[in-house]
């Protein structure tokens, strides 16, 4: 059995765009990254900032301005030291600690970053903007209470702020509370309906739910607002496979990677139907570029080790195996499919240690079936020891 993937559940903002393997939903939108950036009265960059500067050393809002231009720049670093002199010269500064705090959180730090959002939110307890961007590094951090009170606070100071509801959807999903973020999706949607994430992302909540035409209607309008969309393409996929309908399946593989030819979840997903239809080199050239560009991808190596049972290749079979268990030891389908080769093999032993770890697994996953199948092959395989 080969293994297929959405995209991942975890932030998209900010620095993370992460895809991780399995039950995925994508927190914020193209809208909300921008909102992290957004310039309020971002004067043109056509002024000479080094020249005000001189002329007016002690000037807070000249070294603001020119932060704000070296941040559009790329310049973070350069950025970040304007905005600390423009704190400096002017420690009641609101906007230079937002701004500061978003420099602070692409550079990955986030402590900082929530200490500047802290500081503005105290200078400007109004300020919308910082609270929405606290709750998305709060998120990141894992604090999912402190995320949904910044969220709750973004929404109440600004009730048509669509993107608050977006990033309040996406924490509650992660809560588990389905309904709650269905709603947030939807209130998103009817704010802004021009709004192809709010779509993606209430289409993978619909997936949870099982209402499939649902699901596949919000891939198909994410996709129709935003035609490069090559995450709605993949998931599109998924379902479309799930329905047997594997060439229309295959046709949003190939989108997904002709939109964004180094996302790797949509090569695993087009490796597993070239498997299915037997074509097993083409899949095997899918698991291996999907793994280059994600070396840490634990399913990649999984269905790679498939390929490589079907080519006589037991060595390679096994490193598969090992390595996705390396990177993910809760992954307990890799501890079943190494157990069988060990079975195989003849190691008895080693074939019961695997699957009585992956049965193990199974039952803190509340995977109850699969539970049950793991004991049984245990129960089986003693009988030959």
């Amino acid at each position: 059995m080969s293994f297929y993937y959405r995209l991942p559940a975890t932030l998209i903002a900010a620095t993370i765009a992460i895809v991780q393997p399995e039950f995925a939903v994508a927190q914020l939108s193209a809208q909300q990254v921008e909102k992290i950036h957004r310039n309020e009265g971002n004067p043109s960059g056509a002024i000479d900032y080094n020249e005000a500067i001189r002329l007016n050393p002690n000037d807070a809002n000249a070294y603001y301005n020119r932060a704000k231009a070296r941040s559009d720049q790329g310049d973070i670093e350069g950025a970040i030291a304007d905005y600390n002199e423009a704190i400096r010269l002017n420690p009641s500064y609101a906007q230079a600690y937002y701004y500061r705090a978003n420099a602070r959180s692409d550079q990955g730090d986030i402590q900082g970053a929530i200490a500047d959002y802290n500081e503005a939110i105290r200078l400007n307890p109004k300020y919308t903007y910082a609270y929405f961007n606290r709750g998305v590094v709060r998120s990141q951090q894992g604090d999912i209470q402190g995320a949904i009170a910044d969220y709750n606070e973004a929404i109440r100071l600004d009730p048509s702020d669509a993107d608050a509801y977006n990033g309040r959807g996406a924490v509650r999903y992660d809560q588990g509370d389905i309904e709650g973020a269905i709603a947030d999706y939807n209130e998103a949607i009817r704010l802004n309906p021009s709004d192809a994430q709010a779509y993606y992302s209430r289409g993978l909540v619909r997936s949870d739910q099982g209402d499939i035409e649902g699901e596949i209607a919000d891939y198909n309008e994410a996709i129709r607002l935003n035609p490069n969309y090559a995450e709605a393409y993949n998931d599109r996929g998924v379902v479309r496979y799930d329905q047997g309908d594997i060439q229309a399946a295959l046709a949003d593989y190939n989108e997904a990677i002709r939109l964004n030819p180094n996302y790797a979840p949509a090569y695993i997903n087009r490796g597993v139907v070239r498997y299915d239809q037997g074509d097993i080199q083409a899949a095997l050239a899918d698991y291996n570029e999907a793994i280059r560009l994600d070396p840490n991808y634990a399913a990649a190596y999984i269905n790679r080790g498939l390929v490589r049972s079907d080519q006589g290749d037991i060595q390679g079979e096994i490193a598969d195996y090992n390595e996705a268990i390396r990177l993910d030891p809760s992954y307990a389908q890799a501890y079943i499919n190494r157990g069988i080769v060990r079975k195989d093999q003849g190691d008895i032993q080693g074939a019961i240690n695997d699957f009585q770890k992956a049965s193990e697994l199974y039952q803190q996953q509340g995977n109850t079936d699969a539970y049950r199948d793991a004991q049984n092959s245990i129960r089986e395989l003693q009988k030959e020891l």
